[in-house]
C-alpha cells in the first residue's frame, strides 16, 4: 500500500514512502478551516492520538510526551499553537512525528488530509512579517491549488529554537527512571517467610 492510499485510513500508524520526489511532495492536513502541508521528507510516522503524559513546565501548547516503540516523543498541540479554538480530540486526529532540532517532536493535527505534489511556481512567498509578528515566521509558503490555498509550514520554526530547547531539557530521562525503579525494588522487604537462620 502506497503512503498516498494509506492517508486515507489515518490515524493509523504509517511509515513515509521513500520513491517520493524530495521537496516536491507534501503531507497535507486540516486545522479547523485550514489547511496546512509540510514536506513529505520532514515525516517521520504519522499516528493516531493516543494517552498524553502531561510535563509540569511545558508551554500550554505542548501537550505532554508520547512513548513511541523506544522513543519518548513531545507532542505540540497546532491548534493551540496557532491560536485557535481548542478541541476535543476525536478518530480523526493524528500525530505526525517530525524532528526539530535534530530530535522527534509529535505535531497534533485535526485530520490528515493527502499528499500532495507542489511545484515551485505554485508557491507564493509568506507575506512580510513585523517583528512583533515573528511568532508567525513557521510559514514557508503559500501555495496556490486550483481548489485549495495551502499554507506551507517551516517544521524547523514551528516552535522557537529556545522554547523547544526548555521541551527537550525537561524530557524525563528513562535511564534515570529505570535505575530509580530498580533501586525502589532493592529496597522493598522480601515478601518470602523468614528462615530459621533469619530469625
Amino acid at each position: 500500500m502506497s503512503m498516498e492510499q494509506s492517508l486515507q485510513g489515518a490515524p493509523e500508524a504509517l511509515e513515509t514512502d521513500g520513491n517520493v520526489e524530495e521537496g516536491k511532495q507534501y503531507l497535507t492536513f486540516r486545522m479547523a478551516d485550514q489547511k496546512f502541508g509540510i514536506p513529505v521528507s520532514d515525516v517521520i510516522q504519522i499516528i493516531g492520538i493516543q494517552e498524553i503524559i502531561s510535563v509540569p513546565e511545558y508551554p500550554t501548547y505542548a501537550k505532554g510526551i508520547i512513548r513511541l516503540r523506544d522513543m519518548i516523543i513531545p507532542v505540540i498541540d497546532l491548534r493551540v499553537r496557532f491560536h485557535k479554538e481548542a478541541r476535543e480530540y476525536d478518530d480523526r486526529t493524528c500525530i505526525i512525528v517530525t524532528t526539530i532540532m535534530d530530535e522527534p517532536f509529535g505535531l497534533i493535527a485535526d485530520q490528515v488530509d493527502a499528499v500532495l505534489h507542489i511545484t515551485e511556481d505554485q508557491i507564493s512567498p509568506p507575506p512580510q512579517m513585523t517583528k512583533e509578528q515573528s511568532e508567525y515566521a513557521y510559514l514557508a509558503g503559500v501555495a496556490m491549488l486550483e481548489k485549495d490555498l495551502v499554507l506551507l509550514l517551516d517544521t524547523q520554526k514551528v516552535i522557537f529554537p529556545a522554547v523547544a530547547q526548555k521541551i527537550l531539557d525537561l524530557l524525563p530521562e528513562e535511564a534515570d527512571e529505570e535505575t530509580g525503579a530498580e533501586d525502589t525494588a532493592s529496597e522493598e522487604p522480601s515478601s518470602q517467610p523468614a528462615t530459621a537462620e533469619q530469625k
